[in-house]
C-alpha cells in the first residue's frame, strides 16, 4: 500500500475481512503518523478509518489497546471503535507474496481539531485523563523503555555521523542539539518508581482529539500500556498548555479539571517530566535514524527527516517546565 488512492481490489479485500458488505469500495489516504498511514475506506454510504501499520505489528499490544479503549468507553470516554475482523482479532494481515501489511479498522470520525485555548476542551481533557488514571490504577507491569530511557552519547554520535555522511542539510542543527539540549533533558530521564503506575493511553496530545457534533473524541490508542500517572499528567500539561510557549492559565485550568475529577497526580519538579523528555529524545533519534536508513522506502526517509527537523525545533524547554512547576505547586 502506498501514499495514493488504492485499487478497489485492496479496499474490497479489507471489506471482506471485516464483513462490511459488497461495496463498491474506495480507499484514499488521509494522514501519516509515526507508526501508520490512515486511509478512508468508503462504500454503501458509510466510511471507516483503516490504519496501515508501517513497521510491523505487536498483536498483544493491539489487544491491550482494544481492552483499554473498551474500558474507557464504559466510563463515557468517546473514541472510535476498533472493529474485530471475521476471525475475532482486532488486527489483520493482508495477503501478498512477500507478506502484506497489517491493518486495523476503526469507526470514521468527522470533527475539527481540538482548540487548546477553548476552556471547555481543557475541562473535558482534564476530566478524561482523571477517569483514565482511575480506571487504570494498580498497574504492575513496568513501562516500556521508550518512556523510561533515552539515547546515550554513543547513540547520538552514531546517528549524527550518519546524518553528516548523508549530507543532510540539518546536520549542524542536530549537532547543536546533541551538544546542548540532549544532555540537559537526559539528566532528568529515570525509570519510574514501582508505585503510582496506571494503565493509560500514553499519547494524550491535542492532535489525538477531534471535536465532533457530540463533543470531543479521543483517538490513537495504539500505545496503551503502563505509565506513571505523575509523568503522563506532566507531559499532558506541557503539551496542552502550549509547550515552550507555555500558557499558565490553560495549565491551571486543565490541572483543576483533572483534580476535581479525582485525578491524584501532582508535579514535584523537572523529574515529573521524565516521560516528556524521554519520548522527545527517542523520537528525534528514531526519526533521524529513519532519515538515513536505506532499508526503508524513500517516502519513509523523507518523513523521518521532516519529523526530526520539526522536533529538533520544538524540543521540550526546561524554562517552560520550571514555570509549570512553580504555577502548579499548589
Amino acid at each position: 500500500m502506498a501514499q495514493r488512492a488504492r485499487s478497489d481490489d485492496t479496499a474490497g479485500v479489507i471489506a471482506e475481512i471485516y464483513a462490511l458488505g459488497t461495496g463498491p469500495w474506495t480507499m484514499a489516504p488521509v494522514t501519516r503518523g509515526a507508526l501508520g498511514q490512515i486511509w478512508k475506506l468508503s462504500g454503501n454510504g458509510r466510511s471507516w478509518a483503516v490504519k496501515e501499520l508501517l513497521f510491523g505489528c505487536d498483536e498483544a499490544q493491539v489487544a491491550r489497546e482494544a481492552a483499554l479503549r473498551d474500558a474507557a468507553a464504559d466510563l463515557g470516554i468517546a473514541s472510535p471503535r476498533l472493529h474485530p475482523a471475521r476471525h475475532g482479532a482486532h488486527v489483520s494481515r493482508l495477503d501478498s507474496p512477500g507478506g502484506g501489511p497489517w491493518v486495523k479498522l476503526y469507526d470514521w470520525i468527522d470533527g475539527a481539531p481540538a482548540d487548546v485555548c477553548d476552556p471547555d476542551v481543557l475541562d473535558w481533557f482534564g476530566r478524561t485523563m482523571a477517569l483514565l488514571h482511575q480506571a487504570g490504577e494498580g498497574a504492575v507491569e513496568s513501562p516500556g523503555d521508550w518512556y523510561e530511557r533515552c539515547p546515550d552519547d554513543a547513540d547520538w554520535e552514531d546517528v549524527l555521523k550518519k546524518v553528516r555522511d548523508a549530507g543532510l542539510p540539518w546536520s549542524d542543527e542536530l549537532d547543536r542539539f546533541v551538544a546542548t539540549s540532549a544532555p540537559q533533558l537526559a539528566h532528568w530521564v529515570t525509570p519510574s518508581a514501582p508505585g503510582g503506575l496506571v494503565t493509560s493511553h500514553l499519547d494524550l496530545q491535542p492532535q489525538n482529539v477531534l471535536v465532533g457534533r457530540d463533543g470531543p473524541v479521543l483517538l490513537d490508542w495504539d500505545n496503551a500500556g503502563p505509565v506513571s500517572a505523575e509523568r503522563e499528567f506532566a507531559r499532558a500539561v506541557y503539551v496542552w498548555s502550549g509547550g515552550s510557549d507555555v500558557n499558565i492559565t490553560s495549565a491551571r485550568r486543565l490541572a483543576r479539571a483533572y483534580h476535581e475529577a479525582g485525578g491524584r497526580a501532582l508535579l514535584t519538579g523537572p523529574e515529573s517530566f521524565s516521560l516528556l523528555f524521554a519520548t522527545a529524545l527517542n523520537y528525534i533519534h528514531v526519526q533521524a535514524e529513519t532519515a538515513v536508513d536505506t532499508a526503508v522506502t524513500a517516502e519513509q526517509r523523507e518523513f523521518g527527516a521532516r519529523q526530526a527537523v520539526t522536533w529538533l525545533r520544538d524540543a521540550p524547554d526546561l524554562a517552560a517546565v520550571s514555570l509549570l512547576v512553580a504555577a502548579l505547586d499548589t
